[in-house]
C-alpha cells in the first residue's frame, strides 16, 4: 500500500506529478530509488534532487586564516530564522568556524570536546550550551570541513549566510578564486572533474538515458550512439571544470582556469537546512485527500 507520505517524498525530490508518483509507487512497491529512476527513464523526472527539501534555520559560515593557507566552513542549526539574525548566535558561529581553523578537530565529536578559544577554561560544547540556555532555542553544530592549501583557501558567503563555500587552489589567485566560489554557489557542482565521479553513477546513469532513449522510438543501436552524445549534459550538470562559467557563459570554467592558470584541487558547498526538513502539520493528510 502507498502512503501519501511516500507520494510527498517523491514529488519533493523529482518535481513530478502527485499521480506520476503514485503510480511509479504502486509499480515498484513502494522502493524509493526505483520509482525515481522509472520516471527519469520516462521523461517525467529529469533528476533526482537528493538534498530534499531546505526548511532547517541557521548560518553556514566559512573562515580562512590570514595567510590564506587553512580555511574551514561550518553549519550550525538553530530552530528559527529569528536567532539566526542574533549578533550573538553569529558570533558564536564564526567562533566555532575559527576554532576549526586554529585546532584542526577530525570530526563535530572531537570539536565540542575541545577548549574554546574564545572563552577560557570551558570546552566548545560549555560554550554552546551557555549559548542555548542564553538564547533559548536548541542549537546544533552539525557539520564541517576544513582545508589546508599548498596555494590559497577562499571563501564565498551567500544570502546572509544561506549558502557558503569554501574552495581550496593549488595555483591561481584570490580573484579568480571568488569566481570559481561564486559558480559553485550558483551551479551546485558535485565534483571538479569527470575522473572524480564513481564509475556505478555513470553506468547507471547511462542505463537511464539508453531506456529514456528507447522509449523515445529509437532503434537500440542509435540510442547507444544518442545516449553517447548525452552523457556529456550529465558531466556538464556534476563537475564544476565542464560548466559554463556564470560570468561568461560563453566559455566552461576549464577555459577561465587555463587563461589564468589556476588549478582546483577541492572544494565544498554548503547550504542551509540542506537535507533537513521541518515538520508540515496536516501535509500527508492533504495529499490523501487530493489524490481521493
Amino acid at each position: 500500500m502507498v502512503t501519501a507520505s511516500q507520494v510527498k517524498d517523491l514529488r519533493e525530490k523529482t518535481g513530478a506529478g502527485m499521480m506520476d508518483c503514485k503510480k511509479v509507487l504502486t509499480e515498484t512497491d513502494g522502493d524509493m530509488e526505483k520509482a525515481i529512476e522509472l520516471l527519469r527513464e520516462r521523461g517525467i523526472a529529469k533528476a533526482a534532487k537528493k538534498s530534499g527539501r531546505i526548511a532547517a534555520e541557521g548560518l553556514v559560515e566559512a573562515y580562512i586564516s590570514d595567510d590564506k593557507k587553512t580555511g574551514a566552513i561550518v553549519e550550525v542549526n538553530s530552530e528559527t530564522d529569528f536567532v539566526a539574525k542574533n549578533e550573538e548566535f553569529k558570533k558564536f558561529v564564526m567562533d566555532v568556524s575559527k576554532q576549526i581553523v586554529e585546532k584542526k578537530p577530525k570530526d563535530v565529536e572531537e570539536l565540542l570536546a575541545q577548549e574554546s578559544i574564545e572563552v577560557a577554561g570551558k570546552t566548545v560544547q560549555e560554550v554552546l550550551v551557555e549559548k542555548i540556555a542564553t538564547i533559548g532555542e536548541n542549537i546544533n553544530i552539525r557539520r564541517f570541513t576544513r582545508f589546508e592549501s599548498n596555494g590559497l583557501v577562499e571563501k564565498y558567503i551567500h544570502g546572509d549566510g544561506k549558502i557558503a563555500v569554501l574552495v581550496n587552489m593549488e595555483k591561481g589567485n584570490s580573484e579568480v578564486a571568488k569566481d570559481i566560489c561564486m559558480q559553485i554557489a550558483a551551479a551546485r557542482p558535485e565534483y571538479v572533474k569527470k575522473d572524480e565521479v564513481p564509475q556505478e553513477r555513470v553506468a547507471k546513469e547511462m542505463e537511464i538515458l539508453k531506456a529514456q532513449t528507447m522509449n523515445e522510438g529509437k532503434p537500440e543501436a542509435i540510442a547507444e550512439k544518442i545516449v553517447q552524445g548525452r552523457i556529456g549534459k550529465f558531466y556538464e550538470e556534476i563537475c564544476l571544470v565542464d560548466q559554463a562559467f556564470v560570468k561568461d557563459p560563453n566559455k566552461k570554467v576549464s577555459q577561465l582556469l587555463q587563461e589564468e592558470n589556476a588549478e582546483i584541487v577541492e572544494f565544498a558547498r554548503f547550504e542551509k537546512g540542506e537535507g533537513i526538513e521541518k515538520k508540515e502539520e496536516n501535509f500527508a493528510e492533504e495529499v490523501m485527500n487530493q489524490l481521493k
